[in-house]
C-alpha cells in the first residue's frame, strides 16, 4: 500500500513560481514500479491531470497549457516527486494532489488508485 504526502503549496503572485513535493512512502514500496502523477482541481471544475512522470524510466508528460512553465522531476533516493512551477498564471489557481498507479501511462485521475490529500495553490496579486 502506498502513501503520498503533498507539500509547497503557497500564495504566490502572477509570473511567480513554486515547487511542489510529493513523498511516496509504504511497505514493500518500489519507487520504479509506480507512476506519479500531478493533478489540479479547482472550485467548481472537474479534477484534471497536469503531468506525470514514469517509474520505470522517468519519462515525463504534461498538460499543453502548462508544458514549458512546469517541470516534473524525481529524486528516488528520497521516493520524492517533484513539480516545478514557474511563470504562475491565476488560472493555476487549484488544490494540487498527487497520485499513483502501477505502470498506467495516463493523464486521467481515474487511472490512479492512491491519491494524497492535495496542497493549495493560489496565484493573484
Amino acid at each position: 500500500q502506498v502513501q503520498l504526502v503533498e507539500s509547497g503549496g503557497d500564495w504566490v503572485q502572477p509570473g511567480g513560481s513554486l515547487r511542489l513535493s510529493c513523498a511516496a512512502s509504504g511497505r514493500n514500496l518500489n519507487f520504479y514500479d509506480i507512476n506519479i502523477g500531478w493533478f489540479r482541481q479547482a472550485p467548481g471544475k472537474e479534477r484534471e491531470g497536469v503531468s506525470y512522470i514514469v517509474g520505470s524510466d522517468g519519462t515525463a508528460y504534461y498538460k499543453d497549457s502548462v508544458e514549458g512553465r512546469f517541470t516534473i522531476s524525481r529524486d528516488s533516493g528520497k521516493n520524492t516527486v517533484y513539480l516545478q512551477m514557474n511563470r504562475l498564471k491565476p488560472e493555476d489557481t487549484a488544490i494540487y494532489y498527487c497520485a499513483s498507479n502501477h505502470g498506467i501511462r495516463s493523464m486521467l485521475a481515474r487511472n490512479y488508485e492512491t491519491w494524497g490529500q492535495g496542497t493549495q495553490v493560489t496565484v493573484s496579486s
